[in-house]
């Protein structure tokens, strides 16, 4: 993404359409931001409604649906700012209200003391979208939202629901807007010349080591939750998934702040690496398993997008089957091996496998980034000029290395701030359910449940009706018998 700091606009505001704004990129930016949000709204959300263990359908869905709601409110008033304003630290903006300014225009420009390396060379892109900061506000906002509820996938069964409602505007707060300005928004690493086309640093990394830092700290879930925790409707987790990946148009298509080249070159490498993500390891569930699952198709499906998010603009679609390939083996190989076998990882109970699918693979991606990123493309976009990959010769093996630094960097502020800030609420409030909720789930915590498994006038018959999967429930007296209405 480009560097971008605020221009008041100084010409006619008094046309519905001036002359300055570009209709077709405006309204591209404003498909891709609508796009990215229904991934959260409602992707995610029937995802983790869906994939989780009944009791806890309820509970997953309203932690998505929570972040989603608290992120855009936390965003206009101080994040954007922090993220996309002016430099306050290196890695950090200073904080202020973007509350939709629509005669702001947004102007891509490096900071002098910046701009230019020793030997006079431009190294950092320029990059102009002629359209209201509104757009691009929205747009960013639904990025940010979308990192806190994928983080929530490593917590679910077991995170208080008070102790997520602080959670969510603190870590946005502390660790989201310092990798976005970081990367994106002209700070060092951007200077530096970390490549992250899309978000596979800012937001998958970021998300996947902050959701098993956090996960460390709230502690597992239910010893019985842990070995038992059967999807409750697996097509709806499809449906879920699906919309994940067909709004991932917007995701990688929006980033270059216009429909031109590169847009259209990172829709079709996303499809071409997530395809080929998801037969790679359904390939190997095969193999070693005997028996494709749809519960790994999801997860190629989700790795395969989180790989080619950093390089989806910069790499040729020769690279992005590469990339899938990759995608769907090496997480599938530290999910499905290094994990068993790794004590600290079995302690560490990461829900939905955030840390593989997302921190794993954009890892995988934008180390992949630094090896395949075509010249050309890198001058099409951001953030550097003088970058290649590795494979291109030149200085190209350096590109490799800034992208391990930018990873390293990313993952190491995650796990310092996501335990201060776990540990500053612990302190306050418990972060952990209490036994009998996580006992019970959704109905102890809400007062709700997923599903009505009888109608009115019947008489509960614990045969043919279940609060969950097992009757341990009613063997432990937790519910009475319920009295014909």
């Amino acid at each position: 993404m480009a560097s971008v700091v605020p221009v008041a606009y100084q010409g006619n505001l008094s046309a519905s359409v001036p002359d300055w704004l570009n209709k077709g990129d405006n309204a591209w930016q404003m498909v891709a931001a609508t796009l990215v949000g229904l991934q959260s709204m409602p992707g995610l959300v029937i995802l983790y409604g869906s994939i989780v263990k009944k009791k806890w359908a309820v509970n997953s869905a309203f932690m998505a649906l929570y972040a989603f709601a608290a992120v855009l409110l936390c965003w206009v008033c101080w994040g954007y700012k922090m993220s996309f304003g002016d430099e306050l630290l290196p890695f950090w903006g200073k904080g202020g209200p973007a509350l939709g300014q629509s005669f702001l225009i947004r102007q891509a420009r490096v900071p002098e003391s910046t701009q230019y390396y020793h030997d006079g060379s431009v190294e950092t892109a320029v990059v102009a979208p002629f359209y209201p900061m509104a757009s691009l506000v929205y747009y960013q906002a639904v990025f940010a939202a979308i990192t806190l509820i994928l983080l929530a996938g490593s917590l679910l069964g077991r995170m208080n629901i008070r102790a997520w409602m602080v959670f969510v505007p603190l870590w946005l707060t502390f660790s989201y807007t310092v990798g976005a300005f970081s990367v994106w928004g002209g700070g060092f690493l951007f200077h530096w010349g970390v490549m992250d086309y899309a978000g596979g640093y800012v937001i998958h990394v970021s998300s996947g080591i902050a959701g098993l830092t956090a996960a460390y700290w709230v502690g597992p879930r239910l010893k019985k939750d842990r070995v038992s925790f059967p999807p409750n409707n697996v097509l709806l987790a499809l449906a879920g998934v699906g919309l994940l990946w067909m709004g991932w148009a917007g995701f990688n298509g929006g980033d270059p702040y216009a429909a031109n080249l590169t847009s259209s070159l990172a829709v079709l490498n996303t499809n071409i690496c997530t395809a080929t993500s998801l037969l790679v390891w359904v390939c190997l569930d095969v193999i070693f398993f005997k028996k494709p699952s749809m519960i790994g198709a999801v997860q190629g499906i989700i790795t395969g997008l989180v790989c080619i998010t950093p390089g989806a603009g910069l790499v040729q679609g020769w690279a992005a089957i590469v990339m899938g390939v990759l995608s769907g083996s090496i997480p599938w190989f530290t999910m499905m091996v290094i994990h068993k076998r790794w004590t600290l990882l079995q302690k560490i109970d990461d829900t939905l496998g955030v840390f593989h699918t997302h921190a794993v693979a954009g890892i995988v991606g934008g180390i992949s980034t630094g090896l395949f990123a075509h010249p050309d493309l890198c001058t099409l976009f951001l953030p550097v000029t003088n970058s290649r990959g590795a494979i291109y010769g030149g200085s190209g093996g350096v590109q490799v290395l800034k992208q391990i630094a930018g990873a390293l960097f990313i993952a190491a502020w995650n796990v310092v701030m996501t335990s201060i800030i776990c540990l500053l609420i612990r302190s306050v409030i418990p972060l952990r359910m209490t036994e009998e909720q996580l006992v019970v789930g959704d109905d102890a915590v809400h007062g709700e449940e997923a599903y009505a498994l009888w109608g009115d006038g019947e008489t509960y018959d614990s045969s043919k009706h279940g609060w969950n999967s097992d009757d341990t429930l009613h063997q432990k007296g937790i519910y009475p018998a319920l009295a014909q209405v």
